[in-house]
């Protein structure tokens, strides 16, 4: 950014898109593979479409957003491809099944119409504009100028609770770094760490993959050493040179306190009244999962009203429009002030970086991205404040005060706990063992053979896809407990295998072929990296 006076401060609007690599080839339809479709229709394809008229119409301003590479692996997968054009058609046609049960019935009918017609344009989005290759549609907007693409580490594995540090660190950032390049066609300047979870060190492998930045929570920097005096108004130069910024406290707050944050506001849409609980079975069951469990299908007719009790009004667009415009004049006006009081007390522009899980905007909270739009046209209209990605603002700092980050992350509690609790503690010792065999396997080489290389490259993919830190998560949470724990055990398992044969020097050609074909991912992975 050049010309003209500087602002008194710089948003940096951070999404983090990502999900777990889930692909499922066994079953007809799996409901943890319609987390994708989920997020596709009611995340991705909106957030795209809104990017896309902000760069038709030369809109200012600019946000970042973060893919994960085990989502960019799942978005080229042909499997996952095929049952996501035919899922989205089968939501189409329960829309038009709602069309005509409220036709005439004033509000249900015109909402109807409403999702028709959105799962319709998601549909053309999808398969006649994009061709079905979404991480192309983002690398468009990226060239348009109005978002930069970052990622995160492979599989979104925990960096703090990698007993071997910088091994197993390289493994997965390396990875995650290659494989954003192999999809976007260049390297991360930025860099999400999974859960923003720190550990001292990290930023070192970070610089020796080209990253020049990365996001932390604020008490990484609130509690650094020394404590920086702009506070997370501005980066941390880190020992490797590497920039950290923190979260904006404030930014966070408004946005996701379940007592005070925008998405909870009476008028907008309730997540969790969906027809797919509300009809009859008979009438969703072949629309459901294998099995017929009872899940979201994305056809919401209510609006949240008022938490405290469980009555729903039917959901009104237009209300919920008026409070868009409300909140986000509300957002921008907040950042101004801060970004004055700072500026005015640092001599120097304020950076407040606002980083959010992408699947809040769409999914979670139904009108997320137009309020992201409104952000954008709300800042674009002021002199003191400018929406742009965090190396753009540190570019236009005069100081960037250099100390030691705080070991942190943005869960409960601020550090591991949700990661390393009771529920979950018992996968770390296989981990880490895992770990170890897999450092000294990688040192070995594949000994000029093919196969011994494929089998070893196969064992690195099992132990990454078995680090997810979603699995610990889910654990950690309650939600599809059985799902988690096994799917940690057969990737350990399958790893286990694989070791074994190595070690032993057993390869045999059928069970690196089978391993290969149920987990096809990261195909240029590097076994050297966890050497």
């Amino acid at each position: 950014m050049t010309g003209g006076a500087r602002p008194a401060g710089y948003l940096s609007l951070l999404l983090h898109a990502h999900l777990p690599f889930v692909r499922h080839p066994e079953f007809e339809d799996s409901l943890e593979e319609r987390w994708l479709v989920e997020a596709l229709l009611e995340c991705y394809l909106p957030l795209l479409r809104m990017l896309e008229g902000r760069a038709d119409r030369g809109a200012p301003g600019r946000i970042t957003v973060s893919l994960s590479p085990t989502l960019l692996a799942m978005l080229a997968d042909p499997l996952l491809r095929d049952r996501l054009a035919e899922r989205m058609g089968r939501l189409l046609e329960l829309a038009s099944r709602d069309v005509a049960r409220y036709r005439g019935e004033p509000p249900l009918g015109p909402l109807a119409e409403h999702y028709r017609d959105r799962f319709q344009e998601g549909i053309q989005q999808y398969e006649e504009r994009y061709r079905r290759d979404v991480a192309g549609a983002f690398r468009a907007v990226e060239d348009a100028g109005v978002v930069r693409l970052i990622t995160c580490a492979a599989t979104h594995g925990f960096l703090p609770l990698m007993d071997l540090g910088r091994s197993a660190w390289r493994a997965q950032i390396g990875v995650g770094v290659r494989e954003f390049q192999r999809h976007i066609g260049h390297g991360p300047e930025g860099f999400w760490l999974p859960e923003c979870g720190y550990a001292p060190g990290v930023e070192e492998v970070l610089a020796e993959f080209g990253v020049r930045w990365f996001a932390v929570d604020s008490h990484a920097i609130l509690d650094a050493c020394p404590r920086p005096i702009p506070g997370t108004y501005a980066p941390i130069r880190t020992r490797s040179g590497v920039l950290a910024f923190g979260r904006d406290a404030e930014s966070s707050r408004q946005v996701w306190s379940s007592t005070e944050g925008y998405p909870g506001d009476a008028w907008y849409r309730e997540y969790y009244r969906d027809q797919g609980f509300d009809l009859p079975l008979e009438e969703v069951r072949d629309f459901l999962p294998s099995g017929g469990t009872r899940t979201h299908l994305g056809l919401k007719y209510h609006r949240i009203t008022d938490r405290r009790f469980p009555h729903r009004e039917p959901y009104e667009p237009g209300r919920a429009a008026e409070r868009v415009l409300a909140h986000a004049a509300h957002f921008v006006e907040g950042r101004a002030v801060q970004a004055r009081a700072a500026s005015d007390a640092l001599g120097q522009p304020a950076v407040l970086l606002a980083p959010y899980d992408a699947e809040l905007f769409g999914h979670w909270w139904y009108e997320g991205p137009a309020w992201l739009d409104r952000v954008l046209d709300g800042v674009a209209g002021r002199s003191d404040l400018t929406a742009t990605d965090p190396a753009a603002a540190a570019a236009e700092l005069k100081r960037v005060p250099e100390a030691r980050l705080y070991p942190s992350s943005w869960g409960q509690g601020g550090y591991a706990g949700v990661w390393l609790d009771p529920v979950n503690d018992w996968i770390y010792r296989h981990l880490s063992r895992s770990s170890e065999r897999m450092r000294d396997l990688a040192a070995a080489g594949g000994a000029g053979d093919p196969l011994r290389a494929r089998a070893l490259a196969q064992a690195g993919r099992e132990l990454l896809l078995a680090q997810s830190s979603d699995w610990a998560f889910i654990m950690k949470t309650g939600t599809l407990v059985p799902y988690a724990v096994r799917r940690t055990e057969v990737h350990l398992e399958r790893f286990e295998r694989l070791a074994g044969a190595l070690e032993s020097g057993t390869v045999e050609p059928a069970l690196v072929a089978a391993t290969e074909a149920a987990d096809p991912v990261f195909p240029e992975l590097d076994p050297g990296l966890f050497a």
